[in-house]
């Protein structure tokens, strides 16, 4: 299993004691720091950049948000409600389905309504005005995906209209061209899609205000080739004519926050097992999904190991083998990396276990303050 590096960055020295467990804990310096970065290559390159919410919408800090870039980028009626009572600038939304029902409130909330297909378009022509920009999400039909199932151009996908199939009439009343094909990926990736996608987009750039090049741009990241992308940015903007918006989302809050947990209990079956208040299933379900392994803040180079699971019933419940900075006894606290994005917003209440509270920490001033907690109504309610 692919462990993710994370950087503990000023966590290193932040007191896991201070909060209770489970807790999300999210440093506003370090996602001002990526926010500055996002806002560098905006100013240098002339591109839009949209904060997207499906990865990161804690909207406590979406004033920070606003200070840095151009708007959000919603995939749905809930996010762009969201984004519509709390974040500044530009709303874009895009969902590889719409429904009827929703389609009136999207359009007067939004900036850009983004279709997945011509179809979708031709049924809610009804409901669109001149106050809102259409866009077209195309499939490039050019593999960058290193993990096929996350690859929107993975064989049948169906994210986007296959660019083969594109015809002039599909571009009536459309303003522009959507693609998102990246994940966690840096520059080179992107080039590489672009220079396969623009022979077969290039007659219709008279026809098009703005291209969107989506997300998993990992921007942010310390080895990412920044100056390249500007150029390339501005490349674009100069023949084509268009407009150019991105759409990071990780790279908003890469390690930027923590996930604080505590050991339960710990006994032997054929290697230590140790049991946390930390559940994969249920508050990082990539880890199951993608799969990954989280990186665990300070953990040692050698030594015993300890494999963590969470205290839900599934048998696959199980984060992963550890050899922790602490003793491996009840009590002991501990925290995995890089847990800002996605994670936050795919947490569940599965078999009853808790969900973790949010704290906001100023890795500067120290100040920590509780965001949100969660009582078991949270479980109860969405029952009834």
């Amino acid at each position: 299993m692919e462990t993710r590096a994370g950087d503990p960055g000023a966590f290193a020295r932040f007191d896991l004691y201070r909060v209770p467990t489970p807790a999300f804990v999210v440093d506003e310096v370090a996602v001002r720091r990526n926010l500055a970065i996002l806002a560098d290559v905006r100013a240098r390159s002339g591109a839009k950049v949209l904060s997207a919410l499906k990865a990161f919408s804690m909207w406590s800090l979406a004033d920070v948000v606003g200070e840095y870039l151009d708007g959000v980028c919603t995939s749905g009626l809930w996010e762009a409600r969201l984004a519509r009572d709390h974040y500044k600038g530009e709303i874009a939304t895009y969902c590889a389905g719409y429904k009827e029902a929703d389609m009136a409130e999207i359009v007067a909330i939004s900036d850009h309504v983004i279709f997945n297909s011509p179809a979708q378009h031709r049924r809610f022509a009804g409901y669109l005005n001149g106050s809102v920009d259409v866009g077209l999400r195309i499939n490039p039909e050019h593999a960058e995906g290193e993990v096929a199932k996350y690859d929107p151009c993975q064989p049948c996908s169906r994210l986007g209209f296959p660019v083969s199939q594109l015809k002039p009439d599909h571009l009536d009343g459309v303003s522009g061209l959507h693609f998102h094909t990246l994940c966690e990926q840096d520059f080179e990736p992107l080039q590489r899609t672009w220079d396969s996608l623009k022979p077969k987009i290039a007659p219709y750039f008279d026809r098009l205000k703005w291209l969107n090049f989506g997300g998993g741009h990992h921007i942010t990241r310390a080895d990412y080739q920044r100056d390249e992308l500007v150029e390339f940015i501005k490349s674009v903007r100069n023949e084509t004519g268009c407009e150019v918006y991105l759409e990071p989302g990780e790279a908003i809050a890469l390690d930027a926050g923590i996930l604080v947990g505590e050991l339960l209990d710990v006994f032997e079956n054929g290697m230590p097992i140790g049991i946390t208040d930390i559940s994969a299933t249920c508050h990082m379900p990539d880890v199951i999904e993608a799969p990954y392994r989280p990186a665990m803040l300070g953990e040692l180079s050698d030594g015993p190991a300890v494999r963590l699971g969470g205290p839900s019933c599934l048998a696959g419940d199980i984060i992963g083998d550890y050899r922790l900075p602490v003793a491996a006894e009840p009590g002991q606290r501990f925290a995995f990396l890089d847990q800002a994005h996605y994670s936050m917003v795919k947490t569940n209440t599965f078999n009853g276990v808790p969900l973790p509270s949010i704290w906001l920490w100023n890795s500067e001033s120290d100040e920590l303050r509780c965001v949100r907690e969660f009582g078991w109504e949270e479980f109860r309610d969405r029952l009834s």
